[in-house]
């Protein structure tokens, strides 16, 4: 069971998509930074309504950490893989999967938290709850047209040292 009493959060405030990139950029050099001094990768929970920015911090932070390839939603596949960057990077979407379907990959999810890679998984809400492990979620929340704010949560002991350098 996920103790969730030690849950460490912080905001940030982006007033346009060069904030957001400023910001998803920072974050994977903390994320390679991670992987490389620890040898631990980071899984992150986005949340957000349609069109907060989901994929746009993935693929800012995916090219920020030299992804060749071109970086898109996996909406239709569920998961797309990078693996020209620094660390593997793999981009999950969960929106269209259903309750059964949510169920056959969350021990698929879990291997995805393992070992030096980032994974990225849009869509988190449609989870259930059922991602025990450490785990960054970012909830991603609209303010006007351009600015959003970007609450990031931290479970486990790396990941809030990760967003404490933030």
């Amino acid at each position: 069971m996920q103790d969730i009493t030690n849950i460490f959060s912080k905001d940030f405030f982006v007033k346009n998509i060069e904030d957001t990139k400023i910001l998803a950029e920072k974050f994977a050099a903390f994320v390679v930074e991670k992987a490389q001094n620890t040898g631990m990768g980071t899984f992150v929970c986005l949340f957000g309504d349609i069109g907060a920015g989901k994929t746009a911090f993935s693929r800012f932070a995916a090219s920020s950490i030299g992804v060749e390839e071109k970086i898109t939603s996996p909406s239709f596949v569920i998961l797309n893989e990078y693996h020209s960057g620094k660390i593997p990077v793999y981009h999950f979407d969960l929106y269209r999967l259903e309750n059964v379907g949510i169920k056959s990959i969350i021990d698929e999810l879990e291997q995805y938290s393992e070992g030096k890679m980032f994974t990225l998984v849009e869509w988190a809400e449609f989870s259930q709850n059922q991602i025990p492990f450490n785990r960054i979620e970012i909830n991603i929340k609209y303010v006007s047209d351009s600015e959003r704010t970007f609450t990031f949560k931290a479970f486990g002991k790396e990941n809030e040292d990760l967003i404490r350098k933030l």
